[in-house]
């Protein structure tokens, strides 16, 4: 950072508050994965998002709709947020918020991968070492469980469903750079919340079950919480390098253990902390090997 550069504690700050924010949507999440399944959740969830985020966007008077070529790429993003929600959220229902949490932390490595593969980037020895750290790290939170003789054949798909979202969320990662830079914040969730409720709307005569007045308030506070998390992450993230936020990401591990075992009395083992220690040490060693001269929009599920 330059001398004259701005302090980037706010930023920092707020981009917490960010992800503080995105975790409690988590937990309303799990609630209505578990009572009416997570394409119901995701689809009620983003509808009621694409009405929220609609008015704020509609309110900011755009200067002008998005060409052809932002809008494929706003389409495009959304087809991999929708797969990415939905592989997770399903996982969360069978799995504690924390594990979830611990081993969704493989995207960052993964992206090594993706960049990789659709970017040509090299991958250096030292990533590689990052990257079996990392798997290490999973290794330690599955192997906890089995040994405890807890994970049922479900659970096991779960974790294969964290890895599968995971997936979705590097490749995310990398669209979202080039999101950004076309934009405006507040232009993405709109168009993220539309999309996304348009290709699980394909589903919908054969999956989707209206939701209960009781699931309603959830629903809404969901939506809510997951359109405020993406304002404030991309509040901080225009105002602060992304080498310099990418850690807050990784409070979402103390939220997911705190909010799991307030609301779903769901104990957070040894392997599960030291298992997550070693994934996050992984991503932080690509994170200072690896320049991040752009901005990455935060992706919301």
């Amino acid at each position: 950072m330059r001398p004259d550069s701005p302090s980037p504690v706010i930023p920092f700050l707020i981009a917490c508050a960010g992800i503080a924010t995105f975790s409690a949507m988590d937990v309303l999440m799990k609630g209505l994965s578990i009572d009416i399944g997570a394409y119901n959740a995701v689809l009620w969830r983003t509808g009621a998002g694409t009405l929220f985020s609609g008015l704020l966007y509609l309110a900011s008077r755009p200067a002008a709709w998005p060409d052809a070529a932002t809008m494929k790429i706003h389409a495009v993003r959304a087809l991999f947020v929708a797969g990415m929600a939905i592989t997770f959220f399903w996982a969360l229902a069978r799995l504690p918020m924390a594990e979830a949490i611990a081993l969704a932390f493989v995207a960052p490595l993964m992206t090594l991968y993706m960049a990789a593969i659709f970017l040509g980037e090299k991958i250096g020895p030292r990533s590689i070492a990052a990257s079996l750290l990392g798997l290490v790290g999973v290794v330690v939170i599955v192997a906890g469980k089995l040994g405890q003789g807890q994970y049922e054949a479900e659970a096991l798909l779960a974790v294969g469903a964290v890895f599968l979202s995971a997936i979705f969320y590097a490749y995310n990662l990398i669209l979202a750079r080039r999101q950004a830079k076309m934009a405006e914040p507040m232009e993405i969730a709109f168009y993220q919340n539309l999309f996304v409720t348009l290709f699980l709307g394909l589903g919908a005569p054969w999956f989707a079950v209206p939701p209960g007045s009781a699931h309603a308030p959830h629903i809404v506070g969901a939506a809510i919480l997951a359109t405020i998390s993406l304002l404030l992450l991309s509040w901080a993230y225009a105002r602060a390098e992304a080498q310099i936020l990418a850690t807050t990401e990784y409070t979402g591990f103390l939220w997911a253990m705190m909010f799991g075992w307030y609301f779903y009395a769901e104990p957070v083992t040894l392997p599960t902390i030291a298992g997550a220690l070693l994934i996050v040490a992984a991503c932080l060693i690509v994170a200072r090997k690896t320049p991040q001269l752009d901005p990455i929009e935060p992706a919301a599920a």
